[in-house]
Formats: C-alpha cells, structure tokens, sequence
C-alpha cells in the first residue's frame, strides 16, 4: 500500500524539445479563455442590449466632460478643478435614470450646502483670532460631522439621502481644512461647485435623452413577470403532483427567483421616486402600492415552495383518497394560476382588473374549494390509511390559503388601478351596452326544462327583469 502522504515525483524540466508541447498547450488554454469571455460578454449584451446603450452613454458622458482639459478656454477658466467634473461622472452615472438622478442630486446639494457652510465655518472662526482660529475650526467640524455621520442611521435618510450625507461629510471637511492654509477659499469652493455641476447636468441630461432607462418601468415589469411565475407553477402543479403529465421543469422552479425579490423592488422603487413623469407614469406616481404588492406576492410564493416540496417526495403511485379529490384540487390549481396570470398581465398592460378574465377564473376557484369542501364531509377519511391521506390534505389546505392570497393580490392591483388610473377594461363597456339589446331584440325566453319546473323559470326571468 502507498503511503498517502509520499512526495509527488518531480517535475520534468521544460527542455527545448518539450517547449513547442508547452507552448502550444498554454496557447490552447489562452484561447479557451478568450473564447469563453467573448460567449459570455455576448450572452450579457442580448439578455439585455440596455447595457451596451449604458456603456456607450458613460463613455460620451466622459468624454464630453474631458474637454475641461482638452480645450484651452475651460481649462483657462476651471483649471485643475475640471478634475472634479470627470469624477463626478464616474461616481455619478448609473444604468437607470432614477439612481443617476438620485446620485447627482445628492451629490449637487449635498456638494453647495457643504462648501457654504465650510466658508461660513471659516468665516466663523477667523473671527476668534489666529490663535483660536484652528481650535474653533475643529470643534465646528467635530460637531457637523457627528450629527451628519448620525442622520445616515435614520431610516428616511439613509434611504434616499445617505450618498448626499457622505458627499457633505466630504466636502465640509475640505473645504474647512483647505480654507486653513488657502486664502482665496471662497475662488476655489466656486470652482469646484461648478465643474460638479457641470460634471452632474451631464449625466443626467445623458441619462435622460440618450435610451433611458426607467427604474419605474423595471419595477412596474418585474411585479408583473414574478405574479407570471407563479402562474406557471399553479397551472403545472396540478398535473405534476397527480402523476398525470410530466410538468416543464425550469417553469416550475422560475418561482424561486420571487423569493429574493425584495432588495431589487426595494432599490427600484426608491430610484424610481426620483424620476420625473414618464409615459404612462405620472409624477407621484403610487410606487409604495407596488411593493405592497410585491410583499403579498412573496407571501404567495412561500406558500408555492411549501407545495414544491411535496412534488419532491416519489411516490409509487398516487394514494386511493389522493384520487378521489383529485379533481377539484387540478381545477383550484389551474383556475388559480391562469387568474394569477391574468392579474400580471393587467399590471403589465396597465388596464383595471375587475373586468378582465381573472375574476371569472377566481369565481370558478371558490366553486372548486365549495366541491372540495362538500366532498371531504362526504368522503369518511376514516376509511383510508392516515399515512397516504395528512400530505393529500396538507395539499389541499395550502391550496386554499394560496387562492385568499391572490384574492388579497387582487385587492391591492385594483387599488393600484384607482391610484395609477389604469385604462378599464373594455369588456365591461360591451357587456353594459349589450344587455339591453339582448333582452330586446334576442328573441323570446325559452322555459327551462320544458317548462316542468315553474320556479326555474320564475326566477330566471325576475333576474333578467331586475338586469
């Protein structure tokens, strides 16, 4: 037996007859490199051609504002501070048009309110002598720059503002110490302020004209995309879970993306409080309602992943009390998702819920839960091995809570639709114009069942009476 831990035997020395081997091993895996960088930078720009647009936009963003150094008349009038402008650019320009206003932004204000009050500081304290000048100075920088530092760890602030406090930190603190030892403080904070602004204005006119892209229109699409994965999975559960077709595998598990969707439709609806009105979003526009939304979603797709795993357990076959119920359990799951379906699509395309298809498919839900709940008092679950029936039954159960939850769903897009003043749907429009022609001009009534049962027949024509 060898003993494990016996020395490697030495390599051999690269020789030049071994070279040309070497070489053209190396040159192998250098190009394998290569060639799996260059498949991987393309899959990046067809995913989303967005980012190329963005790469280019920051380029010509650094470029325009290079010409502070290029061009002799900037440089005469900015000097060295036109340094600034191409910082700022860098630090600035994001991929939606909602982060580079809210950079830019924070960092326009943050950058004049600190240079004021670093002049203002100064001022301050020549006013003591030159003896006290630096001790006043440092007390004034210890106390803004704590109660700054301090206001980062409030929610509101640390939320949109929280860049801006670092920039004033920043700038404060410069402008400060530099106007120690600089006499012309007040010529210097001008420049710097205005190849800042000059730096800012660029990206966000960029960003803005040149392809934007909207923070708002990612969050209003991806609230849509995940109610749609989800959709997928009820529709595909059924049919799974019962043994009867073979579901689509990456469909089923495109629900655990929604998951972790918090932190993005978080950073999205903040960004996208900053944008300006925009096609179909208005200024103001209710983007609290969308991640209310997308916090009752979350709840829907814990509830989704509690029902994966139960098409995680192999069976032989499906249980004797698991086919009875079987189908008002496909129908729940089905009719669930294609209303869940429904309900994305109408974010998606910006019209109001209560006249489109999902409240039809809901209405056919609660018909399945009532047949559901009429045949488990029917059915003597006694009479079957309590083994096979508690998971058929915890099934069922998460069922009914995922189809409240997309009632709950249901609510908060309708109210969504009345803030954001969605197009109604024109179905509801028909269907009030057509009613009367219908009981005008479609002819005469026929009696149900012949006629034999007069109170069908009573009742129905009361109610077309009352519509």
């Amino acid at each position: 037996m060898e003993n494990a831990s016996s020395p490697s035997p030495p390599q051999k020395p690269t020789t030049l007859l071994t070279f040309p081997k070497a070489l053209a091993t190396s040159s192998s895996k250098i190009k394998h490199v290569i060639v799996d960088f260059s498949i991987k930078a393309k899959n990046i720009g067809v995913d989303d051609p967005r980012r190329i647009a963005h790469s280019l936009k920051v380029a010509l963003a650094i470029t325009l504002v290079s010409m502070v150094y290029y061009l002799q008349p900037l440089y005469n009038g900015m000097g060295d501070a036109g340094m600034w402008a191409i910082l700022t650019v860098v630090v600035v320009f994001e991929y939606t048009v909602g982060a580079t206003l809210c950079k830019g932004m924070n960092r326009g204000l943050a950058t004049l309110l600190a240079g004021a009050l670093g002049i203002g500081a100064e001022s301050f304290a020549s006013l003591f002598g030159t003896t006290a000048k630096p001790i006043v100075l440092g007390c004034l920088v210890f106390i803004l720059v704590g109660a700054a530092t301090f206001s980062r760890f409030i929610p509101n602030i640390k939320r949109r503002y929280d860049y801006g406090v670092l920039i004033f930190i920043l700038t404060f603190s410069l402008v400060s110490v530099s106007g120690y030892r600089v006499e012309r403080i007040i010529e210097l904070a001008h420049k710097r302020l205005s190849t800042i602004l000059f730096g800012g204005a660029t990206c966000i006119i960029i960003s803005m004209c040149v392809c934007p892209v909207w923070a708002g229109e990612d969050l209003h699409q991806l609230i849509g995309e995940n109610l749609e994965k989800l959709a997928n999975f009820l529709e595909g559960f059924g049919g799974e879970y019962f043994r009867i077709t073979e579901g689509d595998k990456p469909s089923l598990a495109s629900y655990k993306s929604v998951l972790n969707s918090k932190a993005t439709e978080e950073s999205l609806a903040n960004f996208a409080w900053w944008e300006v009105g925009h096609g179909n979003f208005r200024f103001r526009h209710p983007w609290k309602q969308y991640l209310m939304i997308g916090a009752l979603t979350r709840q829907c797709a814990y509830h989704i992943e509690a029902l994966n795993g139960y098409l995680d357990r192999k069976t032989e076959a499906p249980s004797e009390f698991q086919k009875t119920i079987k189908e008002p359990c496909m129908k729940m799951s089905s009719e669930v998702g294609k209303a869940m379906k429904e309900l994305g699509l109408s974010i998606k395309l910006m019209m109001h819920p209560s006249g489109s298809a999902s409240a039809i498919h809901m209405e056919s839900c609660k018909k399945a839960k009532e047949e559901l709940n009429t045949m488990l008092q029917t059915v003597m679950v006694g009479e079957h091995d309590i083994i096979d029936t508690i998971p058929v039954i915890a099934v069922t159960s998460i069922l009914v809570d995922v189809i409240n939850r997309v009632e709950t769903i249901s609510e908060a897009i309708e109210e969504l639709a009345k803030q954001a003043h969605f197009k109604k749907s024109k179905n509801t429009k028909l269907d009030k114009k057509e009613k009367p022609n219908f009981l005008n001009d479609g002819g005469p009534l026929e009696p149900a069942n012949g006629g034999k049962n007069r109170e069908s027949v009573a009742i129905t024509v009361a109610s077309l009476n009352r519509g």
